[in-house]
């Protein structure tokens, strides 16, 4: 399937981009931040991360289906 992967904070910085399309095998969310975090060497876990599925917050275990747009968002502070 194909999925839009959208990138923020330490994520964007370490994949070197903002947003990509992905082919991939992964059937739900955590499936895939695996297929990322192998590609783009990923250190965090998923107990730091929030996933949103076509811009509502959702669970690891969601079942994603074709051209769905994914965000892994890590904790981000600010000022």
């Amino acid at each position: 399937m194909n999925y839009r992967v959208l990138y923020f904070a330490s994520l964007r910085d370490r994949a070197g981009m903002d947003a990509e399309q992905i082919h991939s095998l992964a059937t739900d969310a955590r499936g895939l931040y695996s297929e990322l975090r192998a590609r783009h060497g990923f250190t965090m876990g998923e107990d730091r991360l929030r996933v949103a599925i076509n811009g509502a917050f959702a669970q690891w275990g969601h079942t994603l289906h074709d051209g769905d747009e994914v965000v892994f968002i890590p904790p981000v502070s600010g000022g």
